[in-house]
């Protein structure tokens, strides 16, 4: 796409209270206690505050939607805080309504940067904030985490002023946008400087759902901590708990057998539950079971294809409008990878309760995992869907072009 002649884009003013509260969802922390099903990361973390001694690096990993970016803020706000209390057994908690969490409550605490791609939209640089948001550039690194880091912290008591001496605390969530090539990671890299020499109290999270696509020197310097899906009893306990913010979140009702699809199709990861219910995918099963269902019987269904287009072009383009950089590229691969983690649910389901033939579900479940390489090799979604409905019937002679 042509960039935009330089003078169409004043230069944004910069104020406290502009890129990062603008940027970002504002989200009071809470206590560990109400965090579900995380255990094992909130002992590994709590006893490195019992420790004094935070390491300065730190990268949560796992699944999308099981708590990794509440966590945290979670624990930014415990370290951020010299009103903290640390029992020798439990979890540490922060003081309701100290000066340090009344901040963090309304996104304001001036020591903590929560780093994301949409602060691109945000940059002294004309071309950054042009940019599509698809990656975490470097310049957006640079801006809010690199440069922010070697400065004093601003809260009164700076400098050691929380526990374990942090004074400043840093969240890049979706770390693993950010750019990595095997022979030049210039984003990464200009993090990695940091990392190798931290400013004395600065803690850096990267909050990832693939380590693996951080570089090897990164992962080495930062105290990893894995984050899994949350057990079926948790999920259950938790959507009971969260229905109502659920429906006023998405505008609209779970009625229990949208409980049931969800809870199956989230596979313990509250936030896709979210996801799911916003973008209708309780319909979208309903829509195409009936197709899947003569595929089951082996016969090849003409409409299905289209029909998974069709779905998929409508949710990508409903993201890509609600935000004007979004990337309708980047929204049709979401979008893609919602469907086939859909039919890949359906498949695995069938084949564990002996509902269909096991050669015909292990062959879908073969073929949903050679439409997803496609789709990530940007084969045009018209032409996967089509070869891939071939596949559902069984249809071995199917050619993707």
């Amino acid at each position: 796409m042509a960039k935009k002649p330089a003078k169409s884009a004043p230069k944004r003013a910069r104020s406290e209270d502009s890129a990062p509260a603008a940027a970002r969802r504002v989200v009071a922390p809470v206590d560990f206690s109400k965090i579900i099903g995380q255990n094992r990361a909130l002992e590994i973390l709590a006893a490195s505050i019992r420790s004094a001694h935070v390491h300065h690096a730190w990268i949560f990993y796992g699944p999308a939607g099981v708590g990794k970016f509440t966590t945290a803020l979670s624990f930014a706000s415990l370290l951020l805080d010299p009103e903290t209390t640390v029992p020798a057994k439990g979890w540490p908690v922060a003081k309701a309504g100290s000066e340090v969490q009344r901040l963090l409550a309304s996104g304001s605490h001036p020591d903590l940067g929560i780093v994301t791609k949409e602060l691109a939209r945000f940059s002294d640089d004309e071309q950054v904030r042009d940019r599509k948001l698809i990656t975490i550039p470097k310049e957006v690194i640079d801006e809010y985490l690199v440069r922010p880091s070697k400065l004093a912290p601003l809260m009164k008591g700076g400098g050691g002023g929380g526990v374990g001496g942090a004074s400043k605390v840093f969240i890049v969530d979706e770390a693993e946008l950010m750019d990595r090539s095997p022979t030049n990671a210039p984003t990464q890299n200009s993090i990695l400087k940091t990392l190798e020499e931290p400013p004395p109290g600065t803690v850096i999270i990267l909050v990832t759902t693939n380590p693996d696509r951080l570089l090897p020197t990164i992962r080495s310097r930062s105290q990893q901590v894995s984050f899994a899906p949350l057990s079926e009893g948790d999920m259950k306990r938790w959507l009971q708990d969260s229905k109502e913010e659920i429906e006023n979140v998405t505008g609209k009702p779970v009625g229990p057998e949208d409980s049931r699809f969800l809870l199956e199709f989230a596979a313990g990861s509250p936030g896709e539950v979210v996801r799911a219910h916003a973008g209708n995918l309780v319909e979208w099963s309903r829509t195409l079971e009936p197709m899947l269902a003569e595929c089951d019987a082996g016969k090849y269904v003409v409409g299905l294809g289209p029909a998974m287009a069709k779905l998929v072009e409508t949710w990508a383009s409903e993201e890509a409008a609600k935000d004007k950089q979004a990337s309708k590229d980047a929204a049709n691969r979401a979008g893609a990878m919602l469907l086939l983690k859909l039919l890949s649910q359906r498949a695995q389901r069938k084949l564990r309760l002996g509902l269909n033939k096991p050669g015909l579900a292990l062959g879908a479940i073969d073929a949903i995992r050679e439409a997803q390489r496609q789709i990530e090799a940007n084969v045009a979604m018209q032409f996967v869907t089509e070869w891939l409905s071939t596949r559902l019937s069984g249809k071995e002679e199917a050619v993707l072009v």
